[in-house]
């Protein structure tokens, strides 16, 4: 069993995020686990990371005054903290301490809240960047911890024809959307609601192109600080 994140408090709560709420509090997650350096996030980070187009579903053109309107009811909720510094006030999201989550559940709620219903084996691909999943039966010890909180945070939904895997979603906004309905949100241009087939499938693609050239550039920068270190030992 892993070892839970410390946390303050636990409270059992029932969220209903909106769409934008649930875009904010995602990308809270993904940027403090992926980009710690850079976090907690300033308004125009923020805005930033719910607006890109990778990792994303769907993608979403939002301005900086809904970002604020969603941060202020998340910071109600006590899911979101406002910190004060010197050049601008940055946000962090609290969701451990409402729910003191295991690592893979962290993992896996983020993913679910950018960008919505998932298969397992989709969840285990892109949620490796946050937490490495060794194998689907621990991506499915994840979902079934969270489908069995009180109350449940995800539900499995209907197989879809042609699919092998039944689809999971999260149960923290509204119920409706949990069915894969697109929210009623302004979408970037190119990105039509309910735009899905071939050019998903592109969008997809060009994802993962990205993120691997993303690791591969890691792994050049890493190769090259492990020659200069070499280097400082060579006769």
């Amino acid at each position: 069993m892993e070892a839970a994140i410390p946390f303050r408090y636990h409270r059992m709560v029932q969220l209903t995020l909106t769409p934008i709420e649930a875009r904010v509090l995602g990308a809270l997650i993904e940027k403090e686990i992926t980009t710690p350096e850079y976090y907690p996030l300033s308004l125009n980070a923020l805005t930033n990371a719910c607006n890109q187009k990778s990792n994303r579903d769907p993608v979403m053109q939002l301005e900086e005054h809904e970002i604020r309107k969603a941060l202020n009811h998340l910071e109600s909720q006590s899911l979101v903290r406002s910190i004060a510094e010197s050049r601008a006030t940055k946000f962090e999201h609290r969701l451990q301490d409402a729910f003191n989550f295991y690592r893979p559940e962290v993992a896996i709620v983020c993913e679910l809240l950018l960008r919505g219903p998932q298969t397992p084996g989709e969840l285990r691909t892109r949620a490796s960047r946050m937490h490495p999943f060794e194998d689907l039966e621990s991506v499915h010890s994840a979902l079934q911890r969270l489908s069995k909180r009180e109350p449940p945070l995800l539900m499995v939904l209907p197989r879809q024809s042609g699919m092998k895997e039944a689809r999971y979603a999260h149960l923290m906004g509204d119920r409706t959307l949990a069915s894969g309905a697109l929210p009623e949100v302004r979408q970037e241009p190119g990105h039509p609601a309910g735009a899905k087939g071939e050019s998903e499938k592109q969008h997809d693609i060009a994802s993962l192109a990205h993120e691997l050239d993303q690791l591969r550039a890691e792994v050049a920068d890493l190769r090259a600080e492990l020659t200069t270190f070499r280097k400082q030992f060579e006769p």
